[in-house]
This record gives structure tokens, sequence and C-alpha cells, in this order.
């Protein structure tokens, strides 16, 4: 797809206000940082609420009635820039409330309704009810963190249900506490233990959970942890239960994961000196397997983890383990990023369960390995239900005063207020699907928001396009969602984490045990008196024996220790998901809704457009080009056609497309630096495999080498026979024991000369050993020939057993420049079919003689008709190697012939003279040296491959692959049956000779002898002959040779 690029640059004055959108709501029993108690029992209600924001305390007149279900609350809108206002509301028919705080700051409440009440009305007909207390540590980002949320979530959402305790409503009691502080959690858990609850969950922090455990323990209380604490296997703390997995547990899969990748050595990361005993069974590892270890732990008063990840990379640690929040793991990826440590090289694991909810798409096609766990179940229907509630209650819930982030929260709700002021309530909810939006009719009329009013009236449709409204709203649901100052990771509303997750189930477990214990009551328990809860033994065993199936899969309890059992965990590792099967350049966005402008196109020259318009900061409008064509020059008149037209006409302002950086084209236009390198190539259908035949075990030996191997060990063993006779050395005496014998012998007879060449080509030996220097030479060089030759034959074997052979008709550009049978050719008027026009070697000139010469049949409209024409007929076509590249990756018939034909660049086109030229080369320049366009190419290149089996692993060799040994097998035995019949008739007929008896009666003997297989042994045949001397003598054997100084007997 081509298009061109107008740009408008951006006014140095100009800004462009950032908001974002969220809901707030008050929900029962809402609070902010001190804590809020509510109880209920049955025919009684309390009417008394408080919601307080740091040392202030705000009064709202409320009406309760007994209603059988919950009406809902009033929203309040807080505008922290209203004080220009001076407190008059502008007659908008509110109030506007000024209130000073402690630290000098003002917070100002306007009231948006005139009859301004809160309704809270709850189930009257229940029996008892039964409250339990939550103790949370102070958090940055919020009015209440994840886990007290979802704390207060978990109890609403079985006090609504009413399912699983339809006959008890929990009520709760929450307290807040500095971190690390274990003498206010003690104080804190003492209170609420006064109040009379069934059951204390948290703090999160050890010090303080050990503390509050403890008074647990004293008071018969069960004491709910969801945090990781050090607990030893023989735990005496009986009131307690923990949700989060065992750690040996998953240290034990750690190493499993490490033997899994086949790692030798391993680096260590942790935070504290917990992750040492966390990773206990890992650290143990060395000891039992070939594993070579290192620990290392991050800065703990700074989160720069630079200096540590360069002494990394210095020493090539690639396999890393760390041990750490998933808050800190993602700095720490951001500094791997800067640092270069994010390449295909690096294998991170994190222990966080919370790896899932990190924001890794910077780093989901840079090729590093990353490996987590997972224990919540997202793929479970009742699972993402709970979450999509849980995503509403976050949005509910507003950051705090003091947090830095109100501004920006209560800014952006006023401007969803000009928003639905200015284009109406159902574009709004069309866009960001927010339910029961309650927004006032006239937005405040302060300056800011007058501003903010006056940019969404700036914003106008293009020319001619139709849909205004959407094109409004995408707008502004760019500036919304692109420049967020509060939605932070642990703000992301779909993103449950772990922790939350934990709490939410631990909540549901207790009330399993609530459930099963109606008899149970609450009483007030006192620290001082070490009185322990006379229901807390049996209640503290129904929730150990619970079970239940949560967010985090199954939950089951050791009934011991309380440690969790039996749960299942997920690897999850980072992979590259949901790219377009399209040509990756410039393509059309595939949406449910009608797109307009930029919006409708998507691929890497769009990336690359919006990286520059960020860096140079300018806007662009994005058009097709009308012909649709590159740019060619017209040989008759001279004219340019296709982008380059545009250029040259100034109808646009740039070209970012695959536009090729030629000599003809530089004269008339601008190019910057090529932002991608490439080349022509030959696109091609992939040859069909020949399988290996029977005697395939032959093909790695060429059959010249075979015979010259044959005749080599002809040669050497008529040479070895030879040299035996003539050599005195190799005579021996047969008989040590009598020196004074005059027969010698020798072992190298023809035929055993020939065994011995036999044996040493098979790498098996024989009996026969040379004794002379010069028999020894050579026995030697033929074993040094045999050894090269068999060795070079087994490196060879594997391949020519297990790998298709591919035979293609071309192998390169003068291959298809020899023939005529396989037709090729290019993109009409593109830079390829220009490259062989122009060209002045004889090769390239020829075939672009043979595509002019058929030019009608050759030359194709576009990429796509040539690639269908491969696929569908016999035809090669030529292209740039880098569309090559992308092609191959997503058809599996296709392939790449050859290298590449020349080179050459893509650059971004410019008018001649434009200003814009070298600006966006130092842009392109400083993309490249950030690896952001090597991380483009990675997206929109990389498919999901052609499987590779033959490279992973040695396929199984069949019949049709070594067949032909077993045939060679199968005719020696035969033959040597054969001549083993042979040498048996022919000796039971010199038997038969000698016996002077019937050949038949010869025969029957020596088949009965050779039958007896239990001896070893058998007379030899005798002739009833007397021998005389003279015979004797004359018995002596060819091999027998006289010894120097004796005389032949008489």
């Amino acid at each position: 797809m081509l298009c061109s690029v107008s740009v408008s640059p951006t006014r140095p004055n100009e800004q462009v206000h950032q908001s974002e959108v969220s809901v707030d709501r008050i929900s029962k029993g809402a609070h902010v940082e001190q804590s809020t108690s509510t109880s209920l029992e049955a025919g009684k209600e309390d009417s008394r609420q408080k919601a307080d924001y740091q040392e202030e305390e705000i009064s709202y007149t409320r009406s309760a009635q007994p209603r059988e279900e919950v009406i809902g609350h009033v929203p309040l809108y807080s505008c922290p820039s209203c004080y220009r206002c001076n407190g008059t509301g502008n007659g908008q028919g509110g109030d506007l409330l000024q209130l000073n705080t402690a630290d000098g700051r003002y917070l100002y409440a306007l009231f948006l309704n005139f009859d301004f009440k809160f309704l809270e009305v709850y189930f009257v007909p229940h029996f008892y009810a039964s409250e339990t207390g939550g103790i949370f540590e102070y958090v940055e980002s919020g009015p209440m963190g994840a886990e007290e949320l979802a704390f207060r979530f978990a109890v609403n959402t079985i006090n609504r249900n009413r399912t699983l305790l339809p006959n008890t409503t929990l009520t709760y009691d929450t307290q807040k506490i500095n971190l690390y502080d274990s003498f206010e959690a003690s104080k804190k858990a003492c209170d609420q233990l006064s109040l009379g609850v069934a059951a204390i969950f948290g703090p999160s922090h050890s010090s303080s959970a050990n503390a509050v455990q403890s008074i647990c323990n004293a008071l018969g209380v069960p004491h709910i942890q969801t945090r990781w604490k050090h607990q030893v296997s023989d735990n005496k703390d009986s009131f307690y239960v923990s949700l989060y997995p065992d750690f040996s547990s998953l240290s034990r899969a750690i190493l499993d994961l490490v033997q899994f990748f086949k790692w030798k050595t391993v680096t260590v990361v942790y935070d504290d000196s917990t992750g040492l005993i966390r990773l206990q069974e890992l650290i143990k590892a060395p000891s039992r397997y070939n594993l070579r270890l290192k620990i290392r732990q991050l800065p703990a008063d700074t989160k720069d983890a630079k200096p540590l990840l360069k002494e990394m990379k210095r020493g090539k640690e690639f396999h890393v383990i760390f041990d750490c929040s998933h808050e800190m793991a993602a700095g720490i990826l951001k500094q791997a990023l800067a640092m270069g440590m994010m390449t295909e090289y690096y294998h991170y694991i994190f222990t966080t369960l919370d790896l899932f909810a990190l924001d890794v798409e910077p780093y989901r096609y840079s090729g590093v390995n990353m490996t987590g766990f997972r224990i919540l179940n997202t793929e479970n229907t009742q699972v993402s239900s709970i979450i999509e509630k849980w995503s509403m209650e976050r949005l509910q819930a507003p950051p705090k005063p003091d947090s830095g982030l109100l501004d920006g929260f209560m800014t952006t709700k006023c401007f969803v207020v000009c928003i639905i002021n200015e284009y109406g309530r159902k574009y709004f909810h069309k866009m960001f699907q927010v339910p029961s939006l309650d927004i006032v009719k006239k937005p405040p009329s302060c300056d800011e928001f007058r501003k903010l009013r006056d940019l969404i009236r700036s914003i106008s449709p293009i020319d001619g396009a139709t849909g205004s409204t959407d094109l409004l709203i995408g707008a502004i649901s760019f500036l919304i969602t692109q420049n967020t100052n509060f939605l932070q990771p642990s703000w992301v509303p779909n993103a449950i984490q772990t922790d939350a997750a934990l709490m939410y189930d631990a909540v549901h477990v207790v009330s399993v045990g609530v459930q099963q214990f109606p008899q149970m009551t609450v009483s007030s328990l006192q620290c001082n008196r070490h009185k322990p809860w006379r229901f807390g033994t049996r209640f503290m065993s129904l929730i150990k024996e619970a079970h239940w199936e949560g967010l985090t899969g199954r939950i089951t309890f050791n009934k011991t220790n309380g440690l969790r059992t039996d749960f299942d965990l997920d690897v999850i590792s980072l992979k590259e998901e949901g790219l377009e099967k399209e040509e990756p350049y410039v393509l059309f966005k595939k949406s449910d809704k009608p797109l307009y402008g930029n919006d409708r196109f998507e691929g890497y020259c769009i990336d690359l457009l919006r990286e520059l318009s960020t860096i140079l900061g300018f806007t662009y409008e994005i058009r097709l080009v009308e012909d649709g064509k590159y740019g060619a020059q017209d040989d008759a008149n001279g004219q340019w056609n296709g982008m380059v037209r545009e250029l040259i006409d100034h109808k646009a302002d740039l070209a970012v497309a695959p536009l090729a950086i030629t000599y003809v084209r530089e004269k008339v236009i601008d190019f910057s630096k090529p932002f991608m390198t490439l080349g022509i190539s030959i696109l091609y259908r992939k040859p069909n495999g020949t399988n290996p035949g029977v005697f395939s075990f032959l093909n790695p030996l060429s059959p010249d080498i075979w015979m010259y191997i044959l005749l080599a060990y002809l040669g050497v063993s008529c040479v070895l026979f030879v040299i035996a006779r003539f050599s005195p050395y190799e005579w021996y005496n047969p008989h040590p024991c009598n020196p004074d014998s005059d027969v010698v012998e020798n072992n190298f007879t023809l035929l055993n000369s020939f065994w011995f060449g036999v044996g040493a080509l098979m790498q098996q030996g024989s009996e026969l050993m040379p004794k002379a220097l010069s028999t020894r030479i050579v026995g030697g060089i033929w074993w040094f020939f045999t050894l090269i030759i068999i060795s070079s034959y087994t490196a060879n074997l594997a391949a020519f057993l297990t790998v298709e052979r591919m035979e293609s008709p071309i192998d390169s550009a003068d291959d298809l420049a020899k023939q005529t049978k396989i037709e090729y050719g290019a993109v009409e008027d593109g830079a390829t079919m220009t490259f062989f026009k122009k060209s002045k070697i004889s090769t390239y000139d020829k075939m672009w003689a043979f595509m002019s010469s058929r030019r009608q049949s050759v030359l194709v409209k576009s990429n796509e008709e040539g690639i269908q024409r491969v696929l569908t007929s016999d035809y090669a076509f030529l292209m740039e190697s880098t569309t090559i590249e992308f092609v191959t990756q997503r058809n599996c018939n296709l392939t790449q012939i050859g290298g590449l034909i020349d080179s050459k660049g893509y650059g971004v086109g410019t008018p001649m003279g434009s200003p814009y030229r070298d600006k966006i080369t130092i842009a392109i320049l400083q993309l490249q040296e950030e690896g952001k366009l090597h991380m483009m190419k990675e997206k929109w290149w990389r498919g999901n491959g052609c499987p590779e089996e033959e490279s992973k692993e040695a396929s199984a060799l069949g019949v049709q692959n070594i067949g032909g040994i077993f045939i060679v097998l199968a005719a020696g035995l035969v033959l040597s049956v054969f001549v083993a019949v042979g040498e048996f008739l022919y000796k039971s007929k010199k038997n038969a000779q000698l016996e002077k008896r019937s050949f038949c009666s010869a025969m029957v003997e020596e088949l009965r002898m050779s039958l007896k297989c239990q001896r070893r042994l058998k007379h030899k045949p005798q002739a009833p002959v007397i021998v005389k001397t003279e015979e004797v003598i004359n018995m002596h054997t060819f091999n027998d040779r006289r010894l120097p100084g004796k005389e032949t007997m008489a």
C-alpha cells in the first residue's frame, strides 16, 4: 500500500492539554485513611457514617430507610482548580465548600445537586452478623491499597449474593498502620479484638504480621495472611493460615524450569535477605546438580540497578533469576532495555506472581526471553466475570488527596463534563462504556475548563469526511489514554494483582468456615486478660479444612502449619502475538467500527512516521497515492508517476513507504538516510523434497570414492603379501619349544593379506599382526587411511539419512538467465525493473531482454500479483529481499533463491530542497541507535514461522533410509551359507577318497560329528596306508622354508 504524508509543524507556543477519564462514587463504608467500622444486627441499623480526609471530618446528612436492596449513592465531584470561582459556583445550582487542611492545602467539594443525600439501605431479615477485621499499611497510589479494596469488595460481594451466607451478614473493621510499625499493629489488633471480630486479615509486612499473629495465638482468633512470610515446618502457630503458595514449592518449580532449560550457569538476584530463604531449594541445587550458581543482591537504598546490570553484562551472565516485587521488576526491565540487555541472548525468570500485570509491550519484539509464574486463573469464565466487576470497583475509588494524583483525577472528570455537554452523553458512552455515569447539565465556568472546552471546539473533521463526531471522540480518546498521569500499573483496572486476588479468596475461605459453624458468636476480647475466644479452636479447624475454588484456583491448607498446598501454577513466557498477516509497510486497520483519517492505517511505515512526528514535533495527514505506483520515469516524455510525481508537484511533503533510493530518483527528489537496507532477490516455490533411497547409506561418498577405496584395498593387500614373502623377519618358527626345527612359517598368505585389509577397513582388526618393519609400515599407512575414510563417512552419514534432499531447478540469477522454461519478472515501473533495465552486467542485461520481450506476461502490477503467480504457475518473481523475508515467514511454500543481486536502501522521500530532510535523517539515526527500527521490523515482519522439526532434533531412521544395509547383511549371510555347504561337500568328498568309502557315508559321518555341538574336537580322518619316510619329507607345505645350515633328511 502506498501513501504520502502532509505535514503541519506544531507552533512553538501551541500546547495540548492532557486529560484522563474516570468515575468517582462514594461507596458504602467509604473512607480514605482512618478506620471505618460498620456493624449490623437483626432488626437494627446504624445510620451514622464517617468520611475522613486526614484530620478533617465532613458530616453529611443521610437518611436510611428499611428497604431490601441498596438503592445507590449520588456521586460527588470535586474540582481542585475551581478556586478561581471564589466559592460562588457561578450560579450553577450547587454549593462550593472550601476546607482548610492541616498542611495548608485546600480541598474543594462541589455539590452538584440541591437535595444531596446518601442513601444506604441494608437487608434487614438476617439472623445475625459476623464481623471481621483487616489491618493494612498506608499506600501512596490511592485512598486504599489493592488488598484493602479487594477485602471490602469480597465482603460486599458475599453480602449481595446471599449464596454463601444466606442468613448472615458480614461486617468489617479496617485499621491503617505505618509500614514496619509492629507496635502500632499490635495496638490496632487489640482495638479490633475488643470490638469482637471472628478473624483478622493482614498486615502484609512480616514484622507487623508476626506481632499480630502472636496476639491471635494467645486469644484464639484466626489470623489470615495473603503475603509470603517465612514459616518453619514445625510451626506452633495453630491460629494461622496463609493463602500465599508455599515458597518451598515455588522454589522447586523454579529449579525444574532451570533443569528444563538445561542451564549450566545461573545468576540469582534478590532484593532483601528473605529472598535467600525463598530460594533455598535452588541455592542447594549446586550440591546435587551440575549447576554453577552466582548470587547477587539489589541495592537496598536505591532503585538504581544499572551498576549491578553492568557487572552482569560484563560477566556475560545471560541466565538470571530475579526475586523481587513486580514494581521493582518493571524498573529493572526498563534499565536493562536501556543497557542493551533485552536481546535474545538473555533469559530472565521472575519469582513474582504478578509478572502478567507488567506492561511488557516495549519488550515484545526485542527477542528477550522472559518467564514467570501465575496463580490467577484468568481463563476461567467465572473468574473473568469477577475481575470485570473488580475493575468497576477500582474505577470508583479516586486517588487520595495527598498522593499528587488528585489534580489529574479531578481535572479529568471535569473534562468529561465538558465533553458530554458539548457533544452528548451517548457518544461518551459509545467510546468509554462507563455505566451509570451521572453528570451535571452544565460544566463549571472556570478558566481552566473553559480552555479545555475551547480545545474540544478547535478539533475539526477532515474535509469531505463523514462522522465528525467519531473523529472528535477518537481524538479525545487519544488524549485521555495516551497522556495518562495517574493510571499507573497498579491502577490499571483490569490488571488485578495476585495480592488482591488472594485477599478476595481469603474472605471467601473464612466465609466457608462461618457457613459451617452457625452456632458461632463473636465476643469482645481484651489483650491484657489473655482469655481466649471459646469458639476460636473449632472455627480455626473449619477454616483449615475448607476447600474453595477461587480466583487463584483450588485452595486447601496443611492442617498442621496452615500453609497452602496443592495449588496450580501457570508458567508464562513473553511471546509475540496479535500481528497481522498482511504486507507490513502500510495496511488498512481492521476494526468493527468505522475509522477515519490516520486511524485507518497501521504498519511499519505508520509506526516510523509516528516516531518521527514525536521526535520532530510535527502533525501529519496520511493519504494514498492516486495511481498506486512508487514512481518511475517515462522514457518517451521524461515524466514521472506515482509518489515521486506527487513530491515533485509538492502535493505531498513526505513519502513514507518502501521507496528505494536510486540514482534517477535522487536527481528529482531528496531522500533521507535509509531506514532499511535490502537488495533484490528471487522468490520461488519451495521445491519438493525427495526421500532417501534404500541404498542411501552409500550416498555420503561418491561412486568414484567407493571405486578408489576398492582399488586401494586390493593394491594394499597385494603389496602386503609380496613384502611379507620377501622380508626374512616375517617368517617365524611355529614350534618355539624346538629351536632346532628347520621349519618356518609365514602368516601373510594371499588370503590372509586380504583378510587383514578388510579387518582394518571395518575397524575390527584381526589375529594377524605384522612383525617386520616393512610390513608394519604398510599396515600403519593402511590404518591411517581407513581412519580418515571411516570418520568422513560417519560424519556425513547422518545428514544424508535424515535430511530431505531439495532439488531446485534454479539456484541463482545465472540459472534463470540460462533458461527460458521458467518465466521470471518484476513489478512494472518499480525500482527492481529499473535496475535490470539500466544494468550493464551481461547476465542482468540478458534477463532484461527476456523480460522486455515478454513484457505483457512477466511484468506484474503489484507484489501481491507476483506472489500469486509464483504460487500458481512456474514463475520466479524478482523483488526486494525484505518483502521476500516477510512473505516466506507466512507462506511455507515459498522460499528465497540465492543471495542478493544488488544492495540498496529505503528512505523517506521529500521534495527537492525540503527543510525536513536533514531533520528526518537525524531522527532516523536516533531511532537506529536506540534499536527502535529493529524492534519495529521484528514487530511487523516476524510471523508464526514455518515448522523446522528437522533442525530441532534428529528424526528416527526408517527402513527407507538404511534398509539397504540389511539387504547387504542378508546377502552376506546367504553367501556364507552357500560357501559353508560347498566346503562341507568338498571335505566329505576328500574324506571318502582318503578312507576308501562311499561319498554318502562320509557325508553322513561328517554331518553327525558337526551336529554334536557340545564337542570342540573331532578326529582327523586317516588313510589305512603306511607312510614312507620320503613321503613325510615331501608333506611340507608351500609356506615352509629350510633353515640355514640344515640338511634334508634321507
